[in-house]
C-alpha cells in the first residue's frame, strides 16, 4: 500500500505520523498529556481552595495572594482543558503547540524554584518539562530549539 503525503507535510520521525494526522497518539505522549493535566488540575485545585499551599508555611497570606491565587487557578485550569481537549480530537499541531508552551513553564517554574531556594521540586519540574519538550519534539518531527518544531502544518 503506497501512502499519499500532503506537499510541505511534515513526518515525525518518531511514529511516521504527521502534525495533521488523525492517526492514534503513542501511548508515552498520551501518558505525559495525562499526568500534565493532572498536575495543572491539582495546581488549579489548590490555588483556588488553599493557596497557603503554594508558598512557605510562614508566608502571609493576604487578599494580593488570593488575587494571584485566581489567576494561577483560571491558567491551570484552562491549560489543562486545552491539553485534553486536544489530545481528545486528536488535534496533533494545537498538542504540540501547548506542549511547548507547558514544557517553557514548567522550564521558568524550575527556574523560579531555584532563586527562591525550592531545591526538593526542582528535578520533577525539570522532568515534566523536558517530558514536555520531548513529546512536542516527537510531534512536529523537531526539537523546539529549530524553526520546524514551532510551525504548524495548514
Amino acid at each position: 500500500m503506497v501512502e499519499q503525503t500532503i506537499p510541505g507535510e511534515r513526518t515525525a520521525p518518531c511514529c511516521g505520523s504527521s502534525l495533521n494526522s488523525n492517526a492514534t497518539l503513542p501511548l508515552w505522549l498520551r501518558i505525559t498529556v495525562l499526568i500534565g493535566t493532572a498536575l495543572l488540575t491539582g495546581g488549579a485545585v489548590i490555588s483556588a481552595g488553599h493557596p497557603a499551599l503554594l508558598v512557605s508555611l510562614h508566608a502571609e497570606i493576604n487578599p494580593a495572594v488570593h488575587v494571584y491565587a485566581s489567576y494561577t487557578f483560571s491558567r491551570d485550569l484552562a491549560l489543562a482543558i486545552m491539553l485534553v481537549v486536544a489530545l481528545l480530537l486528536r488535534a496533533r499541531a494545537t498538542l504540540n503547540t501547548l506542549r511547548l508552551l507547558v514544557g517553557f513553564i514548567q522550564i521558568l517554574d524550575a527556574f523560579t524554584d531555584c532563586v527562591d531556594h525550592r531545591w526538593t521540586i526542582v528535578p520533577g519540574t525539570l522532568v515534566i518539562g523536558l517530558a514536555f519538550f520531548l513529546g512536542a519534539a516527537s510531534l512536529s518531527g523537531s526539537p523546539f530549539w529549530k524553526v520546524q518544531g514551532w510551525k504548524q502544518v495548514s
